[in-house]
C-alpha cells in the first residue's frame, strides 16, 4: 500500500486504498403510491458510464454506510438500493485485493463488507434490491442482504463468480443463498456455472431459481419495482419462499457438488472447496457463524498463490487482451464490408458465420466443387435455425444472416471483397496456390488471412505480388466459443494490414494477441511439447493409465490423452512433424503415433456401458512399450520443465511481447484455469522456472502472495 491510511464503517476499520475507484451511495427520499410513508432510495454510482461497473474497496463500503445513516435517520417506510444505468454493482474492487499485503487486512475487507451489507439484513423497515443490470459477486450479495428483490429484463451478467477466481463468496453469499433458493439450486450458482468458465444468469433464470421475487420490463422498470415494494411493505403482497430440505436434500447437493469440484479443479484450487465447507455450514442458518467463517476462508484464501494467480488471470483477460501489446494504431485500419472464406468444411463454416453475426456484411463461400460448396453454405443455415430454435436470434434477424451468407465456384466473387480467409488443407503448397489464385481477383488493398495453426505465413506470402497484405488470423475450434484470436505477423505484413486484422477480431468479439511468425505460434506450440512429453512417457513404457492422471494436479480442462482425441491424431501428429522439422532436438515424432493414426484409431481410450473407462484393446497392441517406464510425479515434473523451456526460448525469440501474452493464450486457447495463472506463475511457484531457466518469468508478488 503507498498509504497507511483507514476508513471505518459500521464499526468496523480497514486499510484505506487510496487508488480506489469510490462507488458513493446516494440517498434519496421519495414518495411512491400505496406507500404509508417515503422511500429511501439509495443508489450506487461510480461516476463511469456502464462501461465501468461500480464496485466496492473501503471506500465504497464508507460510502453505503453513510447513505444507510442518512436513509435510517429520515424514518423511511421501506429502503431501497439500486445502480446507475445497466450496471447494480459487480462486486468487490478486485484491483484493491491485490494490494493486500497480510492476513489481519484480508480479514478486515470480509469483516466491512458483511457489517455495512448486514444493516439491510438487519434493518426492521422492510429493504429491497432493484437490481437494473450487471449484479455480480458482492453486487449480488448486496441484493441477498436486502429483504426482497426484482430484477429488470435486461439486466446482464448475474451471477456469483468467486469460485472461478479461486475465491468464495465472502461477504454473505454462501450463507444465505442456500437459505434463500436451497442447497441445489444454490450449488448451480456457486459452484457450477463458476466453475463452467464463469457462466452467467439471465433474469428470467434468476428470477425461477427463487433468487429475484419479481422480474419486471426494463421499459418502466423503477417504477414497477416501487409500486410493488409499496404493496410488500404495506402487507398487501407476501413473496413466496420455498421450505427448505436440510436433510438428505442438502446431503445430496453438497455431494453434487463436491464432485463437480473434484471434476474441475482435481483438487488443484483450494477456493471451491472452501465454498464447499461454506455451504455445509450454512445448513445451521447461523448468519453469526456463517459469516464469521465467510471472513476467516476470504482471510486465508487473499493470502494464497493460487487466488493471486487468478487474479492476475483476470487482470489478463478483461485489460491486457482488451489492449493487445504491440497492435498498431486502429487508425490505420480500413473498413471491411464484404468477406470471403475459401473453402467450406466445419472450419470454415464456423467462420462464415461469425463474421456474418459480428460484421453483419456479406460472406462468400468457396470450395472446389458444388457439393462441397452446398454442405458448407448448408451447415450455416442450420447453425442459424439452431440459434432462431433456442430464441438467440429473431426470425427476421436469422432471415438476414441465411441471405447475407452465400457460395460461389468462381474466386471472383471475392472482387470486391476486403478480407478473405483461407481455410483449406493444412499444407504449405496448397495454401501458396490459394493465395496466388486469389491475387488474380481481389484488389490491392484486400486483406488475406491465414487460419493456419502451424505453417509459415511468411512462406505463404513469398510468391505473392503484395505479401505486405498477408497475416496471420487462427481462431479456436470451436470458433463460436474460444475467446482466443492470434493474429500473426509475417516478414512483410504491414502495419494497415495488422491494425485491420485487429479490429477485425475485435468486431468478432475475440480476444487478439499478437504473435510473431513462428512454428505453431503459441498454443499449439505449447501443447505440443507438452503432449509430446506425454507421449514419450508412454513409448518409453509408462502405462497409459499412469502418463494420463500425471497432469491432473494441475486441475487442467482435461487430461493429454482425452486432448489429444479431441484434437485429432492427424492434426496432432502433422503440427509435431511441422514442429520436428523446426526444432528437431525438442520435439520428436512418435512411431507409435504414426502406427495410430494410420490404423484410423480416434482415441486410446475406450468406455463401456457403465462409463468405466480402458485403453482400447487395439490401441494397446500396436503401440510398442518399452521398458523405462516413470511415475506419475515424473511424467508430470517432466511435461513442465519442458514447457518451461520452451517459453524461454519463445520469449527470447520474441514470439510474444512478455510472459504475460503466454499466459493469456493458454487461458483463453487452451482453457487452462485462473489459478494456474495460465502457466507461467505456476512454474514459478512451484521452482521449476528457475530450476530450468535460472530465473523466474514474472517477478515476486506479480502473481503470487508478496514475499
Amino acid at each position: 500500500m503507498t498509504e497507511t491510511s483507514t476508513i471505518t464503517a459500521a464499526g468496523v476499520t480497514a486499510v484505506a486504498d487510496p487508488e480506489e475507484v469510490v462507488t458513493k451511495a446516494v440517498t434519496k427520499f421519495v414518495t411512491v403510491p400505496g406507500l404509508d410513508g417515503r422511500l429511501a432510495l439509495i443508489t450506487l454510482d461510480n461516476g463511469f458510464d456502464h462501461t465501468k461497473p461500480s464496485t466496492f474497496g473501503p471506500g465504497g463500503l464508507a460510502s453505503l454506510d453513510a447513505a444507510l445513516d442518512e436513509a435510517f435517520a429520515g424514518d423511511p417506510a421501506a429502503i431501497a438500493v439500486t445502480g446507475k444505468p445497466f450496471v447494480f454493482a459487480v462486486g468487490a474492487d478486485l484491483t484493491g485485493v491485490v494490494k493486500v499485503e497480510g492476513r489481519e487486512q484480508a480479514l478486515a475487507i470480509g469483516r466491512l463488507g458483511h457489517a455495512v451489507f448486514r444493516r439491510l439484513r438487519d434493518s426492521s423497515v422492510p429493504t429491497f434490491a432493484f437490481v437494473n443490470g450487471a449484479a455480480m459477486g458482492g453486487g449480488l450479495e448486496i441484493a441477498l442482504h436486502c429483504h426482497y428483490r426484482t430484477v429488470s429484463s435486461n439486466a446482464a451478467a448475474i451471477s456469483l463468480p468467486e469460485c472461478f477466481l479461486g475465491l468464495v463468496p465472502g461477504w454473505g453469499g454462501t450463507q444465505l443463498l442456500p437459505n434463500l433458493i436451497g442447497p441445489d439450486k444454490a450449488v448451480t450458482v456457486v459452484l457450477e456455472n463458476a466453475l463452467n468458465q464463469n457462466k452467467m444468469l439471465k433474469p428470467k433464470q434468476a428470477k425461477e431459481l427463487g433468487i429475484f421475487d419479481e422480474l419486471f420490463d426494463s421499459a418502466d422498470y423503477l417504477e414497477q419495482s416501487l409500486l410493488w415494494a409499496a404493496r410488500v411493505a404495506s402487507g398487501a403482497v407476501t413473496p413466496e419462499r420455498p421450505e427448505i430440505d436440510r436433510g438428505a436434500g442438502w446431503d445430496a447437493a453438497l455431494a453434487r457438488g463436491r464432485a463437480i469440484v473434484d471434476g474441475k479443479t482435481r483438487g488443484a484450487a483450494p477456493g471451491p472447496y472452501k465454498a464447499l465447507e461454506l455451504l455445509e455450514l450454512a445448513r445451521e442458518n447461523d448468519l453469526d457463524r456463517g459469516f464469521a467463517a465467510e471472513d476467516e476462508a476470504l482471510a486465508d484464501l487473499l493470502m494464497t498463490d493460487e487466488l493471486r494467480a487468478g487474479l492476475y488471470s483476470f487482470n489478463l483477460v478483461q485489460k491486457r487482451a482488451k489492449r493487445p501489446v504491440g497492435a498498431p494504431d486502429k487508425s490505420l485500419a480500413r473498413p471491411v464490408t464484404k468477406v470471403g472464406v475459401v473453402g467450406a468444411g466445419l472450419m470454415a463454416g464456423q467462420m462464415a458465420l461469425l463474421f456474418a453475426r459480428r460484421l453483419h456484411v456479406p460472406v462468400v463461400l468457396t470450395d472446389i466443387d458444388q457439393a462441397r460448396l452446398d454442405k458448407g453454405v448448408g451447415y450455416v443455415h442450420d447453425e442459424v435455425d439452431k440459434l432462431l430454435g433456442k430464441g438467440r436470434v429473431s426470425p427476421d434477424e436469422a432471415n438476414r444472416l441465411k441471405a447475407l451468407v452465400t457460395g460461389s465456384l468462381d474466386k471472383a466473387a471475392f472482387a470486391d471483397a476486403d478480407f478473405v480467409i483461407e481455410a483449406v488443407f493444412e499444407d504449405l503448397a496448397v495454401k501458396q496456390q490459394v493465395f496466388a489464385e486469389l491475387e488474380e481477383h481481389v484488389s490491392a488493398e484486400c486483406v488475406l488471412a491465414t487460419n493456419t495453426s502451424s505453417l509459415s505465413i511468411t512462406e505463404m506470402a513469398s510468391k505473392l505480388a503484395h505479401p505486405e497484405r498477408v497475416v496471420g488470423f487462427h481462431f479456436f475450434n470451436p470458433v463460436a466459443v474460444m475467446p482466443l484470436l492470434e493474429i500473426v505477423r509475417a516478414d512483410r505484413t504491414d502495419d494497415a494490414t495488422l491494425a485491420t486484422a485487429f479490429a477485425t477480431g475485435k468486431q468478432l468479439k475475440k480476444s487478439s494477441v499478437l504473435v510473431k511468425d513462428a512454428p505453431s505460434f503459441v498454443v499449439n506450440r505449447l501443447l505440443t511439447r507438452f503432449m509430446g512429453e506425454v507421449l514419450r512417457s508412454v513409448d518409453e513404457g509408462t502405462p497409459f493409465e499412469v502418463a494420463d492422471k500425471a497432469t491432473e494436479p494441475l486441475g487442467l480442462p482435461m487430461s493429454p490423452l482425452i486432448l489429444l482425441q479431441l484434437v485429432g491424431p492427424a492434426v496432432a501428429l502433422h503440427v509435431s512433424e511441422t514442429m520436428h522439422a523446426a526444432f528437431p532436438d525438442r520435439f520428436a515424432v512418435s512411431e507409435n503415433m504414426k502406427a495410430f493414426v494410420a490404423a484410423g484409431k480416434k482415441a486410446v481410450w475406450q468406455w463401456d456401458a457403465r462409463g468405466n473407462q480402458t485403453v482400447d484393446p487395439e490401441v494397446a497392441a500396436l503401440w510398442k512399450l518399452g521398458d523405462t517406464p516413470l511415475t506419475g510425479e515424473q511424467v508430470k515434473t517432466r511435461a513442465l520443465e519442458a514447457l518451461a523451456e520452451e517459453i524461454k526460448l519463445m520469449l527470447d525469440e520474441g514470439v510474444v511481447a512478455e510472459a504475460q501474452d503466454i499466459d493469456l493464450c493458454m487461458i483463453l486457447g487452451a482453457g487452462w484455469p485462473f489459478w494456474l495463472g495460465g502457466i507461467t506463475p505456476y512454474l514459478d511457484r512451484s521452482g521449476i522456472s528457475e530450476k530450468v531457466t535460472g530465473s523466474r518469468f514474472l517477478a515476486p508478488g506479480v502473481a503470487s502472495v508478496p514475499a
